[in-house]
């Protein structure tokens, strides 16, 4: 891999890092007992009926589930990111060949190769 592509991959992911981070704070806060993670804020409706506080923890309940698939991918940005500085991005964390390039071009934060990949998930 060139050292361009790695800058530009990183460039992206920098990038990615920062909506991440953007998006999670504009849900929450970050937790103080729990570095990395996020707390969303309970959306309160400022009414008592039973019909808006139902309303309420679906909305809560939603965003829970937001912020833990954002959160996941934070966590695989910032380990991409690491392996750039570590000198060992694009290099599959199991068999220890290099990743091909489009797969990282279509998702920068793969660790795997496509075959480890398939062969994890049991695709044919």
């Amino acid at each position: 891999m060139t050292t361009e592509f790695i800058a530009q991959m990183k460039m992206r992911l920098e990038e990615e890092r920062a909506r991440l981070e953007r998006d999670l704070g504009d849900m929450g806060k970050k937790d103080p007992n729990n570095p990395g993670h996020y707390q969303p804020h309970y959306p309160e409706s400022q009414s008592n009926s039973d019909d808006d506080n139902a309303l309420e923890m679906a909305e809560f309940n939603d965003d829970l589930s937001l912020d833990a698939k954002l959160e996941a991918e934070l966590r695989d940005t910032q380990k991409a990111l690491k392996a750039i500085e570590d000198g060992t991005y694009g290099v599959c964390k199991y068999c220890k060949k290099e990743i091909d390039q489009k797969r990282l071009e279509a998702r920068p934060t793969s660790s795997s190769c496509i075959a480890c990949k398939k062969a994890l998930t049991q695709e044919a």
